[in-house]
Formats: C-alpha cells, sequence, structure tokens
C-alpha cells in the first residue's frame, strides 16, 4: 500500500478507539435520558385495581372459575390519569 494514499475513513489505532468509545458512551447517555424521561411520563399514568375479587380471574385451567374475554378484564383497571 502507498503511504501517501491514506483514506479519510481509516481510522486506526488510539483514534479509533476514542472515537468508537465515544460514540458507543454518547448512545448510552442519549438512552439513558430517554428511559428517565419515559419513566418520569409514566409515574403519573398509572392504573388503579378495580377491587372486586369476583372479577378477576387467574385463568388457570385448574381455576374453577370461567376465563373473562379480554373486555369483561379491562373493566377491572381504571386509568388514573
Amino acid at each position: 500500500m502507498n503511504e501517501n494514499e491514506r483514506g479519510i475513513f481509516k481510522l486506526n489505532g488510539i483514534t479509533g478507539m476514542l472515537i468508537a468509545t465515544v460514540l458507543l458512551l454518547t448512545i448510552l447517555v442519549v438512552l439513558t435520558v430517554f428511559g428517565i424521561k419515559v419513566q418520569q411520563d409514566e409515574s403519573t399514568n398509572f392504573y388503579k385495581i378495580n377491587q372486586d375479587l369476583n372479577g378477576l380471574t387467574s385463568g388457570s385451567v385448574f381455576s374453577d372459575k370461567e376465563q373473562k374475554s379480554s373486555e369483561e378484564q379491562n373493566k377491572n383497571y381504571i386509568l388514573v390519569k
């Protein structure tokens, strides 16, 4: 390889390692910030469970109660916000 033909995208040694490390740390920080933001937004948007225990079923094949449909089960949860 001719020493005069250096590509602009060739990153070897410590320069490439530093760029890769900075890029990975930047991705980590961005995803962490987005994750914290989602948790803060959803902490005030929670469900309250209806305490009517007759409305809840385990869904087990060994349960004596009949499995409710998804619409009937959704009535047991109330969106607070």
